[in-house]
């Protein structure tokens, strides 16, 4: 995917080698304030500062995942080396993707994670990842968005499995939880195909008014119009966040033509897509309600 800028407008990867002095690092600063970070501190230790107030002290190894809603600082103590990715919005959509998981990464990716010392296997699986991050970004010549988007895709696969993600989701779930389990997961991997829904019924086992009757139960929506949701979700997502023409996000979404898309967008937000990209870059840093503000969105 080309991008305006280069690369380096939308990921960041530095080494801070051990110093004889303390350091301080913000985070979400200037061009990195929508930024996903991720830090790898080493032996040593450091703190977070996050702005509401909290302090959290940090002692290595230890790998800390931070969403750009956690604003924050970094102390980092004299003798302890760091790594610290970041990852714009729009190489986090490329990275999490539209594959089973991805359904669940989305709703990950939207609270941070620290996981210490306690679990090294975790950290020694990200750590050769993030080194290879760090490593792609300061080589100018060979700098490349898909290396970009594809390391920050394995690192978040590491740390969700590591975070035990992915038995959780599976525990303490019933029938009917585990079906609408499977059927998000199922529209996450196809929603771009625009399948009735007496396929996704056939796939899961169930017949289409059993599914509705689920859906419509446990969120108070049929199971079309959690598939219509995705869909705009991610419509919103990509106008936001890509610098695709319109045509580009209507096949990437996979409808007949743009225009049948502008009608299907603007039916289920009141504005047309070329409004909601303008209004979404007029708003951007801001607290706006119309905007798709994260991952967990869908339901």
């Amino acid at each position: 995917m080309a991008t305006d800028g280069g690369i380096h407008h939308y990921a960041r990867g530095e080494w801070h080698a051990p110093s004889l002095s303390h350091r301080r690092i913000r985070f979400q600063k200037g061009l990195y304030a929508d930024f996903h970070h991720f830090l790898l501190l080493g032996e040593g230790s450091g703190e977070l500062h996050f702005d509401h107030g909290e302090d959290r002290p940090l002692h290595g190894p230890l790998l800390a995942f931070l969403p750009p809603q956690a604003r924050c600082d970094l102390s980092i103590s004299a003798g302890t080396a760091a790594h610290l990715v970041g990852a714009s919005p729009q190489i986090m959509v490329d990275a999490i993707g539209d594959k089973v998981e991805s359904y669940s990464l989305r709703i990950f990716t939207e609270q941070r994670k620290l996981v210490e010392a306690l679990d090294p296997s975790a950290v020694a699986e990200i750590s050769p990842l993030i080194s290879g991050f760090v490593r792609e970004l300061g080589d100018p010549s060979r700098s490349s968005w898909m290396v970009a988007s594809a390391y920050i895709r394995l690192i978040l696969m590491a740390l969700w499995r590591g975070s035990d993600g992915e038995r959780s989701e599976q525990r303490g779930q019933g029938e009917v939880g585990s079906i609408l389990q499977r059927y998000r997961q199922l529209v996450e991997a196809g929603f771009r195909q625009h399948r009735p829904i007496s396929d996704y019924a056939a796939e899961l086992g169930v017949t289409a008014d059993r599914l509705h009757s689920i859906c419509q139960r446990a969120l108070g929506r049929s199971p079309i119009q959690l598939l219509h949701e995705r869909v705009v979700q991610e419509a919103k997502l990509r106008l936001e966040r890509s610098a695709r023409n319109i045509q580009e996000i209507s096949d990437s979404l996979g409808f007949r033509d743009p225009t049948y898309f502008s009608h299907f967008f603007k039916r289920k937000t009141g504005l047309s897509p070329a409004g909601y990209r303008e209004i979404a870059r007029a708003s951007a840093g801001s607290e706006n309600s119309m905007l798709s503000s994260g991952y967990a969105d869908w339901p």
